[in-house]
């Protein structure tokens, strides 16, 4: 099985990434302040596509949604459905593992305001196309948000403006690869009432069901 590729640790290619990255070194040395690796098993049948790192999550902890809120509701979700065990605790050594699920981000380096640019995220790009292309038995992809949304898209050569992004949207993007779009689990989307739990488990709803529906093609 193919190892995708990823950015190294002190990647250069975003100036301006690379200057916040620095500041916060220097702000906060133990930080991972780094880019964030994806987590979970390459022969998953799910991905999940965030936005980018937050400054106090996953830039923190080195483990992606791992460390602020939305980590809270991603977390509980996934264990609930069956796609982690453990208990999740905030922190990158909780012991929590995942089964079927891979979790990843379009960038890969947090940037200021939680906001990336165009520019960042194509020079992102590259590394989600290698995550793609290493997971043999990808059914489903999770988008969170409209950026990790559009970007999947562009990473698999289909017209963004042939999918609308929505919440528990799907999009059969070949006979055997789905995107399902939820909107972000951030704390803005939660308080405001834009995303309730119970709207976010009826999207893992969704996913279990297409993972466990037969291959096209595969014998009955």
């Amino acid at each position: 099985m193919a190892t995708p590729d990823a950015p190294k640790r002190n990647c250069p290619k975003c100036p301006r990434l690379v200057a916040y990255r620095e500041a916060s070194r220097a702000a906060h040395p133990d930080w991972h302040n780094a880019p964030v690796a994806s987590v979970g098993p390459l022969n998953a049948h799910l991905l999940i596509a965030g936005l980018a790192p937050g400054m106090r999550g996953a830039n923190r902890t080195g483990r992606p949604f791992t460390g602020d809120f939305a980590g809270d509701l991603l977390y509980a979700t996934l264990i609930k459905f069956g796609f982690a065990k453990g208990v999740y605790r905030r922190t990158a050594d909780d012991g929590v593992s995942f089964e079927d699920c891979r979790i990843t981000n379009a960038v890969r380096c947090v940037p200021p305001q939680n906001k990336p640019t165009g520019a960042e995220i194509a020079a992102c790009r590259p590394f989600l196309e290698s995550e793609i292309g290493a997971m043999p038995n990808l059914r489903v992809i999770l988008a969170l948000g409209g950026i990790a949304h559009q970007t999947v898209l562009r990473n698999l050569g289909h017209k963004v403006s042939a999918y609308k992004f929505g919440h528990r949207a799907c999009h059969e993007l070949t006979a055997n690869l789905t995107m399902i779009d939820s909107y972000h689990c951030s704390r803005l989307n939660t308080n405001t009432g834009r995303l309730t739990e119970a709207m976010f488990h009826d999207v893992f709803d969704d996913i279990r069901g297409l993972v466990a529906a037969p291959r096209a093609g595969a014998q009955a």
